[in-house]
């Protein structure tokens, strides 16, 4: 197995055509289809079928893709390690964030990398947490923000800060209309637009309900999208259990209207995560740090709001050989 093999199953994969993917990777087509014929005969698989319209993977060669990514992304962060070593942080950084969060770190993230570390790209992709996981075990992303609830073993982590959970609707809730607070059993028995389980806040949620023997949160719909909820909050449809930033435009508006979760408090812990088993690169380090540093000063500017960084992390967050600074 040849990594030029690689680099054009992925192109093939990326573009759906043997005759774009020759242009992008500057090979005859027919080189292109004699490659990729010696790859599957060395996996013994069909990694693509041809249709009348294009290519498609199939099962064995979507399982195939996301290891070609991550090797090819392995290599080029290999790369970037040993000539930014004894210089500035420069390469390719692939951050993934939830779409909850995107809203508080994605545009200062950029702006802080832009100026700070110039010559590392950065790529950010805003996913469900259950689709960033996944992403994260095999390579693809290099880091990933997460929501810490005791399941993130398999990961290096470093928790960021911590995040309160409010009870948000519209302002014509009856709940929500005079209440300067809301009891937890309370919120979840009013009807709930809530993440698709396992996404998002939903484990944090139902792990409350299940230590205090409450009832399971009243869902009334499960939408893992932020625009859609927005939407279906507008239309008064039921009220949602999330931070506030997310929504933070409506609620400065005054369309919507939030109220703090009490007794108990609904916090959540937003940790930065990467791979135990793969090595990361220099430029994925001085990112780490960055967003560290970040959100540190977000929460205390009051930018991120209802959130308080977690000081004092000492765990180790070791990453090419570097501490993450605390």
């Amino acid at each position: 197995m040849e990594l030029r093999q690689l680099r054009y199953f992925v192109a093939i994969a990326e573009h759906g055509a043997f005759s774009k993917a020759a242009d992008k990777v500057f090979v005859a087509q027919s080189a292109l289809s004699h490659q990729l014929a010696q790859l599957e005969d060395e996996l013994g698989v069909q990694l693509l079928l041809r249709t009348r319209r294009g290519v498609e993977l199939t099962e064995p060669g979507r399982v195939f893709l996301a290891h070609a990514i991550s090797i090819l992304r392995q290599t080029e962060d290999a790369r970037s390690s040993v000539r930014s070593a004894l210089g500035e942080p420069s390469g390719k950084v692939v951050f993934g964030i939830p779409h909850s969060v995107s809203n508080a770190l994605a545009l200062p993230l950029l702006q802080a990398v832009r100026q700070r570390l110039p010559k590392v790209e950065l790529e950010l992709t805003e996913e469900l947490t259950g689709n960033l996981i996944p992403q994260l075990r095999t390579g693809v992303l290099n880091l990933a923000v997460l929501f810490d609830d005791g399941h993130l073993d398999e990961f290096t982590t470093l928790a960021l800060l911590s995040e309160r959970l409010s009870l948000i609707g519209s302002t014509q809730s009856p709940a929500l209309r005079v209440a300067k607070s809301i009891t937890l059993k309370k919120a979840l028995a009013l009807p709930l637009i809530l993440p698709a389980d396992p996404h998002g806040v939903r484990p944090t949620i139902e792990a409350a309900a299940r230590k205090r023997a409450y009832p399971p949160p009243h869902v009334v719909a499960d939408i893992s999208s932020i625009s859609i909820l927005r939407t279906t909050l507008l239309a008064g449809m039921g009220h949602t259990l999330l931070p506030v930033m997310p929504l933070r435009a409506d609620l400065d508006a005054g369309t919507l209207k939030a109220i703090p979760v009490v007794l108990p408090t609904l916090q959540r812990v937003v940790s930065l995560c990467a791979s135990k088993h793969i090595p990361i690169s220099t430029a994925a380090t001085a990112v780490a740090q960055l967003t560290h540093q970040l959100v540190h000063d977000l929460c205390k500017e009051g930018a991120w709001v209802d959130a308080s960084p977690i000081e004092g992390n000492t765990t180790g967050f070791t990453i090419a050989g570097r501490t993450a600074k605390t």
